[in-house]
């Protein structure tokens, strides 16, 4: 073994639960675990991204991963954490999604040919062909009603209501082990705290189809981590839009740096031990300089760097680096005109935008035109007002001051289609098209 999986993730904050003989069983052999993911949307998040950190940690501590993408779970819903009943998503959105989600997996572990190589499967390869009474028989008759019924994820629902399709879940889950345990030999299920009732609900079927003799009951494990949660205790992930998504299309790469860098101190130092590779003693240290000059928003930096790099590109992190310093003030033309529409609109997200016709744009005469009559108004009041502050040098087009109020409004439109205004320290977008 390269290294001990369960003391990596104990200094890391990582470990919740697990039940005995987990650590006594990674250290005496190469074990295959899984981690469960269902296909609920087209990509997956960083709330996702705490559990795959799980598996990328694991197949560095020379034990093989192997990710659930769940095609037939994915058709029922977990009930965990849940209120009401999921909407059902069709078998083509599900199949989408599935794909999506490997891709995005492929990103993460080692899938080459070694020996502990990373591997996804799909539970609907091996429900496909299960008849109803065929299921009930082979899984439904080893877990008692009373069983199921003191899980959390029920019991929080019993009052709401619970249908029998969510009921069922667990049995779905935990039979998925059982299948992974006898032709994969896997040992172990991780996942999230939410998820130890089905975990456990896993481990429970293959002691009980294995005979239930105390040699087998301890031959399959579960382990949990804590949900990562902000200093406040409220749920992290979630940004004023919604999920943080690992699709760029979705989250784009410059939204997603922005998330990580505006994290507060007190969050930090527990995010860079879940979401980094970073070491205990780089991560230490960088506490350590932090604390010094905590203005300088070091850790938030580093922070940042490592998850965006590894989630995007480099290529990426280096646009949102500069795309940072062009609302405040110190980038120049050559970054906008290296930058994506995604970028140029995550960028000025909640700047104020206007969007104009071309033939407005072509009838404006000088840039005194451009920005009091073609924009409403909306960056300055009248011509006037627009002339004194060209002339006081309070007004930049794409990035360059514009000393005078006649200046041709002949400007380069960035894309082909926007127009960056600055009026003294605050900017505004022109969409033209």
């Amino acid at each position: 073994m390269k290294s001990n999986f369960i003391e990596e993730l104990r200094w890391r904050g990582m470990l919740q639960d697990m039940m005995p003989g987990t650590e006594e069983q990674l250290q005496k052999e190469m074990t295959a675990a899984y981690i469960g993911f269902d296909p609920t949307a087209s990509s997956l998040h960083i709330g996702n991204l705490a559990t795959i950190m799980l598996l990328k940690h694991f197949q560095l501590c020379g034990h093989k991963p192997i990710a659930l993408v769940g095609g037939a779970t994915g058709m029922i819903g977990d009930p965990s954490g849940k209120a009401a009943e999921r909407e059902f998503l069709s078998e083509d959105t599900l199949r989408h999604n599935q794909e999506c989600i490997k891709k995005q997996l492929e990103k993460f572990l080692d899938f080459s040919n070694i020996d502990n190589s990373a591997e996804v499967v799909n539970n609907y390869d091996w429900f496909k062909e299960f008849s109803f009474l065929g299921f009930l028989r082979e899984a439904g008759k080893y877990l008692s009603v009373n069983y199921m019924m003191s899980k959390d994820s029920v019991k929080k629902r019993l009052e709401t209501g619970i249908s029998f399709t969510e009921f069922s879940y667990q049995l779905l889950q935990g039979y998925d082990f059982y299948w992974l345990y006898k032709n994969k030999n896997v040992r172990l299920q991780m996942g999230g705290s939410d998820q130890w009732g089905n975990i456990t609900t896993g481990t429970e079927i293959i002691r009980r189809k294995e005979g239930g003799a105390d040699e087998i009951e301890h031959k399959a494990y579960a382990l949990t981590t804590p949900l990562v949660t902000k200093a406040d205790g409220t749920k992290f992930g979630k940004s004023e839009s919604g999920n943080v998504w690992l699709d760029s299309t979705m989250t784009t790469p410059y939204q997603f740096y922005q998330f990580w860098l505006n994290a507060i101190d007190a969050d930090c130092a527990r995010l860079l031990r879940v979401f980094t590779l970073l070491s205990k003693e780089e991560i230490e240290k960088l506490e350590a300089e932090h604390a010094e000059v905590p203005h300088l928003r070091i850790m938030q930096k580093a922070l940042a760097k490592d998850v965006t790099i590894r989630v995007h590109s480099e290529k990426d992190y280096d646009i949102a680096v500069k795309a940072s310093e062009i609302l405040f003030g110190k980038g120049t033309l050559e970054v906008l005109q290296g930058m994506s529409d995604a970028d140029i609109l995550a960028v000025f997200d909640g700047v104020p935008q206007t969007a104009i016709t071309p033939a407005d744009f072509e009838a404006s005469a000088t840039v005194t035109d451009l920005v009091s009559v073609v924009t409403n108004a909306e960056i300055y009041p009248s011509k006037g007002e627009a002339r004194r502050a060209i002339q006081g040098n309070a007004l930049s087009i794409n990035k360059t001051k514009i000393a005078d109020p006649n200046h041709t409004a002949n400007f380069d439109l960035l894309n082909g289609k926007y127009l960056l205004v600055g009026k003294g320290k605050k900017n505004h977008l022109i969409i033209v098209g």
